[in-house]
Parts: C-alpha cells; structure tokens; sequence
C-alpha cells in the first residue's frame, strides 16, 4: 500500500463485524469509546457506517447514522495514522455524506478537524469539554432510582425534549446494553431527568445527563458515583450550560479533550439547557 490513493479505496457499509476494528481505531485516538456501543450505534441507523479498504484490508471509517427524515450524526471519522494525507479521508467522507440526502447534519469535531468541517459548510454551535477524573464520594441522590422497562416510554418523551430528533430504536439499546446502568428522577410523579452510566475502554463513561434543573443533574450524578465507587470517570459537557460545567468542577473533575459540535444547517428546537451531559460524542 506504500503507493496506494483514493482511486484505490473501496468504501462499502460497515457491519458489526467490523466494529472491534473501527472501535480499536477510536481507542487508539483516546476517545475511550464504551464497550457495548456498536450494537446500541447499528441498531438507530444500520445502513449509516462505511468503511474503506485498500487491497481487501481496512483503513478508513465514518458513520453518517440518520434519525427520521431531518437530521443525522456524523461520527467515527477515522484515517488509519500510518496513511493519512493521501486523501483516503476526503474519498470516505464523501461515501458517507451520500447516505444523508437533505438531511441537517452535526457532529462532534476533534480540534485538528475543525478548519476542515467548516469548509464544508458546518457551523460552530458550541464547544463540548471532556472532564474526567475520579468518582466523588456518593452524595445523596433524592428521588432518583434505577430505570425500568416500564420507564422507557417515558424516558423516550424525554430525551427528545432533550435532542434534535427522536431516536427510541437507539435507546431501547442504549438503556439496556451489557454494563449500562440508567437511572431516572421524578417528582410528582412526572420524570425530572435520566442518565447513563456505562464502561469504556479506559474509564466508565457518563451519557446522557438530562436534567431539569442543576438540581435534577446533581442527585441523578450522585447516583452515578454510588455506581462508580470512586472508578474513574468522564462526562463530556456542552461548555454553555454554566451548571453543568460547575457540577463537573464541583465532583473535582478536570478537562481533558475538547470537541466542537457544529451542524450544517438548522435543528429542531431542544431544551439545551437540560443537557449536563452528552449521551456520546459519536452518536450526538
């Protein structure tokens, strides 16, 4: 492959078969991607993953995954590091982008990529920060109790108060995927916030945190350190929602990485504000 260019690449839909691969290349980048994740990401958009191989052997990736007929994720958006800049890249991005249509598209930019997501049309919305660190000491948690099945209808409404799309396929997944533990708050009976806690390749992960109010994401938070046991955590927080910043510091997290989300065009309306924390920077 010392020669080998885009004109020799060939890029077709990924399967979970191939997911240890582009995973690996994830882990590989420090993104510490979860451990249950490939099922829970095939099962929203099985058609949205592409992979591209030279000579039958895998060097690139991305995923376009879709939700409904407005909106789609772009993620794991990779270059295997010993072939980048022979426009392998560019070749799958383009592959990927033909599964969207019309469709508004956001992602989470690593900052290397920025300057080039913009050349193709994307726009910052906001900067997302990785605190990571480990688990405080569990505090108390009013109100908040594990999730059920009997939940999940309701935890569906409430995400997508929460998001630019529906997305139930991906969360029947999420919320019940080896190693994942969700938890939900309610008062009067009306839920006030959920999240999830799962493993990673390097830590356990935090996403979602959807919460009411700086309140709600506190105690759903301290059901996740009881969960944790002073393990090591990250949450990736949208930087302008100032309580949820505060509540990262505040458990003696600390930044580590930093992505930019930024969409193409624009977005159903959602309550940004409720989101303390991001549910994965691959899928949104």
């Amino acid at each position: 492959m010392t020669s080998a260019g885009p004109e020799d690449l060939v890029v077709t839909r990924a399967t979970l078969d191939d997911w240890p691969v582009i995973s690996g290349w994830a882990a590989d980048e420090g993104w510490n991607p979860g451990l249950s994740d490939g099922p829970a990401f095939f099962a929203q958009d099985p058609g949205g993953f592409f992979i591209g191989r030279l000579a039958g052997e895998p060097v690139s990736a991305i995923s376009v995954v879709t939700y409904g007929a407005d909106y789609a994720f772009l993620g794991c958006y990779l270059v295997r590091p010993d072939l980048r800049g022979r426009g392998l890249g560019l070749a799958t991005w383009n592959a990927g982008l033909a599964h969207v249509g019309s469709r508004t598209i956001g992602l989470d930019g690593v900052v290397a990529q920025q300057d080039n997501y913009r050349k193709s049309g994307f726009e910052l919305a906001h900067r997302t920060v990785r605190f990571t660190g480990t688990a405080p000491a569990a505090g108390e948690a009013p109100g908040v109790r594990p999730a059920e099945k009997a939940d999940f209808e309701d935890i569906a409404a409430y995400d997508s108060s929460c998001w630019p799309a529906d997305r139930p396929r991906f969360l029947e997944h999420w919320l019940t995927a080896p190693g994942h533990r969700p938890f939900v708050r309610s008062r009067a009976g009306r839920l006030t916030g959920y999240a999830v806690i799962r493993p990673a390749r390097d830590c356990l992960r935090i996403g979602p945190l959807f919460g009411d109010t700086a309140e709600d994401a506190e105690a759903l938070f301290a059901a996740l350190a009881a969960e944790a046991a002073g393990r090591e955590i990250a949450i990736d927080v949208p930087e302008p929602n100032a309580a949820a910043v505060s509540l990262a510091q505040g458990a003696g997290l600390s930044p580590s990485f930093e992505t930019a989300r930024m969409y193409t065009g624009p977005v159903r309306p959602f309550a940004g504000e409720r989101v303390h924390g991001v549910t994965t920077l691959e899928l949104g």
